[in-house]
């Protein structure tokens, strides 16, 4: 197993001499409560939750955090409702009195724990929810975010589209925030990277009950030149397959968020498309720092299986919350909350700040093409985009926050 890449020197002489002394009572582990929708969206959400199961040990047998301390996660189901999620975030506050809460997958479910904190005044590291709503315009200073926004992701699309002869786009994506988000802001960066584009069709269908025949027919009828999808889970692969028997995809550039993670590229199998161009995880692929070569194969080691996106996040997460633990030396919800502005960590991918103006961290992802390597969809071309260099503009995030 990795060691954690916080070092021993920084957990304190001390407390490493109080573990080695045998006999001697332990403290008490820091309890952190994480919610999320480890029944509805358990392809990223299980992955995610073995990796920090992963990380918590190597941070524990590594010393532990603030001089000595074990940290210990509370994992709960957060429903995938916005009631659920706040009542099970109450729970965890009251009932198992933990010291703060971090999680959520759906950016209406992020949302809603977000101004939960608020109103409790009590931290939230989001990590999943990707609506710009949370750091932006409903930003609060309880709540940060790891993961990359659907605007910088959006933006890694579209930088990478720059200056190609495609007109005529079409946007299909889930009828609720994250959905919505990303496709004003495909609207909002296209004309710099393509002057003279044009959004010819939108198709917006529920979350999990897409009908994929009739938003095939409707965006083939609309004969765009690009299709910018964000669908993922099982509508991305009923809409994969229906476009595929159709011929929706031939002779068009199609630009997707997430489909290049392995939560969705191994369901779709055989029936991957070529060349999408893609945000994603080619996991097998990623040589630097080395880090993450020794977390890839702790993982496999200890889950028999290959790490997801989701694998990922969770690994990243807990190396932030132990770095932020040592640094703030306390569990006061202000002093972490200070603490936080600006941290670095050295993660598995590489360092990774949370941003004080905005609370956004700066983790990035691969954007690459999709390609078949035998039976099995992947990723070519791919490189890393730092999450630093695609962050809301800063008079941006002002004016944004200031009307929050």
């Amino acid at each position: 197993m990795p060691r954690f890449s916080l070092s021993r020197r920084a957990l304190g002489a001390t407390g490493l001499a109080l573990l080695a002394r045998p006999g001697l009572a332990q403290p008490a582990p820091i309890r952190i409560g994480e919610l999320n929708s480890y029944a509805r969206m358990a392809a990223f959400a299980v992955p995610y939750r073995n990796a920090m199961q992963l990380a918590q040990d190597a941070v524990n047998a590594a010393g532990g955090v603030m001089g000595g301390r074990r940290i210990e996660f509370v994992f709960r189901d957060d429903g995938s409702t916005p009631g659920d999620a706040v009542r099970v975030a109450e729970e965890l506050l009251t009932r198992e009195n933990v010291a703060f809460i971090a999680g959520t997958f759906l950016s209406n479910v992020g949302l809603a724990v977000a101004d939960f904190a608020n109103q409790r005044k009590r931290l939230f590291l989001a990590t999943e929810p990707l609506t710009d709503a949370i750091t932006m315009a409903q930003g609060n200073r309880y709540t940060w975010r790891v993961r990359p926004s659907t605007f910088m992701q959006t933006k890694m699309l579209v930088e990478a589209i720059r200056g190609r002869n495609v007109k005529r786009w079409a946007i299909v994506a889930p009828n609720y925030e994250y959905g919505q988000s990303a496709a004003a802001n495909f609207k909002r960066l296209l004309p710099g990277a393509i002057p003279g584009a044009e959004i010819v069709a939108e198709q917006f269908p529920a979350l999990g009950r897409v009908d994929a025949g009739a938003t095939v027919g409707a965006l083939g009828a609309s004969r765009p030149d690009g299709i910018f999808n964000v669908l993922f889970g099982a509508d991305l692969t009923a809409f994969v397959r229906e476009g595929n028997t159709r011929g929706l995809f031939e002779r068009r550039t199609v630009v997707s968020l997430l489909t290049g993670e392995p939560e969705y590229m191994i369901p779709l199998g055989e029936e991957t498309p070529e060349g999408w161009i893609v945000t994603g995880y080619p996991w097998e692929q990623v040589e630097t720092p080395p880090a993450h070569k020794a977390y890839v194969d702790a993982y496999r080691a200890r889950f028999n299986d290959t790490p997801r996106k989701g694998s990922l996040l969770g690994y990243v997460t807990v190396q932030i919350i132990a770095n932020l633990l040592n640094k703030a030396n306390s569990l006061d919800n202000e002093a972490l909350i200070d603490a936080l502005a600006d941290l670095r960590t050295d993660t598995v991918v590489g360092p990774v700040t949370m941003r004080g103006l905005d609370h956004q961290g700066t983790l990035g992802t691969w954007v690459g093409e999709t390609t078949l390597r035998g039976r099995q969809g992947t990723m070519k071309n791919a490189r890393y985009a730092d999450g630093a260099d695609y962050l809301f503009p800063e008079d941006e995030v002002r004016a944004a926050r200031r009307s929050a």
